[in-house]
């Protein structure tokens, strides 16, 4: 019996000084300062409390059931979860905030650069705006010259053709000629074809013979090459003095001739002056 007792003392004490150990540092924590349980945390809710001592064994239960330990580990694993979620959402609103920062970014980019190409188009719409004034002024300045000198007439080209005495039928180099200088006012504006006839003898028979040979040339020209009747002037001179330059002495022809004046004033060059049509890519441009 004595023997007994004394195994089962020592006993105790082995198993006893665990528990006051446990029960100690329960106390000691319990008497520490909680400051820490005031704090908030990410997910909004208090820190976990330390699990209350349960049975004998305290929380270091070497016999603990899937029970007591699904109890102890639950609360764990809804803080992890919840933790979870809130990186999850974290994320999400950082992609959310950086595509909206790209999406700006972009649409400023791209205001500024169609700022750009409005800017660009203005300058090139005062370029084109200045050089169409400048091309008015000229014009203008054109039309003015022409009109003070609408009624003065330069040579431009002059033909002589011969007649046999008594005779107005044009001969075919007196044809070709004509023909020349025809083709070489078909289509223009601003010109006169001045013919003067002059025949040999004296008074009226010459001017009558002179006018005959001047009308032979106009009227091939009016029929043959379509030359209207106003731009050309014609005159019999007869036998009066022709001088063939500044320096010789004027003299009386013998036989009949008929000279041919080309005459024309600043109206084509107006026409040859005046702008080209506008081009369809130039017209787009300017609207």
């Amino acid at each position: 019996m004595n023997s007994r007792i004394l195994v089962t003392l020592p006993l105790a004490a082995v198993l006893a000084f665990p528990a006051l150990a446990q029960t100690s540092s329960s106390q000691s924590q319990s008497t520490a300062p909680t400051a820490t349980q005031s704090t908030d945390t990410a997910t909004g809710k208090q820190p976990l409390q330390p699990p209350s001592r349960e049975g004998f064994w305290g929380r270091v239960n070497p016999f603990a059931r899937k029970n007591y330990v699904k109890r102890q580990t639950d609360p764990i694993r809804d803080r992890v979860n919840e933790l979870d979620d809130l990186t999850a959402a974290n994320s999400k609103a950082i992609k959310d905030t950086d595509a909206r920062a790209q999406a700006g970014i972009k649409l400023a980019s791209d205001k500024a650069d169609a700022a750009d190409q409005h800017a660009i188009d203005a300058g090139n719409k005062a370029t084109m705006a200045q050089q169409s004034a400048q091309q008015a002024t000229a014009r203008i300045q054109t039309v003015e010259t022409v009109v003070g000198n609408i009624d003065q007439y330069k040579a431009s080209n002059q033909t002589e053709i011969r007649f046999r005495p008594g005779q107005t039928v044009l001969s075919k180099a007196a044809k070709d000629a004509l023909d020349e200088m025809a083709n070489s006012v078909k289509g223009q504006r601003g010109y006169i074809i001045e013919v003067q006839g002059f025949s040999s003898g004296k008074g009226q028979v010459a001017i009558q013979n002179s006018q005959k040979m001047a009308e032979s040339v106009a009227r091939y020209m009016v029929l043959n090459h379509e030359i209207p009747v106003y731009r050309i002037y014609l005159v019999g001179m007869g036998n009066a003095p022709v001088g063939t330059d500044e320096s010789a002495k004027t003299r009386h022809i013998s036989g009949g001739r008929v000279e041919i004046s080309l005459l024309k004033n600043d109206l084509e060059q107006l026409s040859s002056n005046s702008p080209a049509p506008a081009t369809t890519a130039e017209q787009q441009q300017s609207k």
